[in-house]
């Protein structure tokens, strides 16, 4: 029996390390040191760079398209006068990566990219 227990811890220490070598997708955290050009420090020590970064909209300014719908009022003097306010609108969402953010990020497979998932990442 003590050979078939050697033989099993073998089995699990090789499995442990053709999942390692293969560098599975794993959830890393990191701090934005630099905005122009983008660098983000991970765990303290890797820096990356924007050539390993895919960056969602999450952590990018974007447009967005909404539908609105209600009555703006302006000024209480002879000028005053309301109107409506609705249909498609077009807005900017400032979601720009800014320098001491905290940011969450997803070490793709093989470790060559990573994706920056969010930020204000409370850890």
């Amino acid at each position: 029996m003590r050979n078939m227990n050697d033989i099993l811890k073998l089995f699990k220490i090789a499995a442990k390390e053709a999942v390692e070598a293969a560098d599975p997708t794993a959830i890393q955290f990191g701090e934005v040191t630099s905005v122009s050009p983008l660098k983000i420090l991970v765990e303290q020590k890797k820096e990356l760079t924007m050539a390993q970064l895919v960056l969602t909209r999450n952590v990018r300014n974007h447009e967005i398209e909404m539908t609105v719908e209600h009555t703006t009022e302006i000024g209480n003097g002879p000028d005053a006068h309301t109107h409506e306010y609705k249909g498609k609108k077009k807005f900017l969402v400032h979601n720009a990566l800014k320098e001491g953010d905290s940011v969450m990020l997803v070490k793709m497979q093989g470790g060559q990219k990573y994706i920056v998932w969010d930020k204000d990442v409370v850890v």
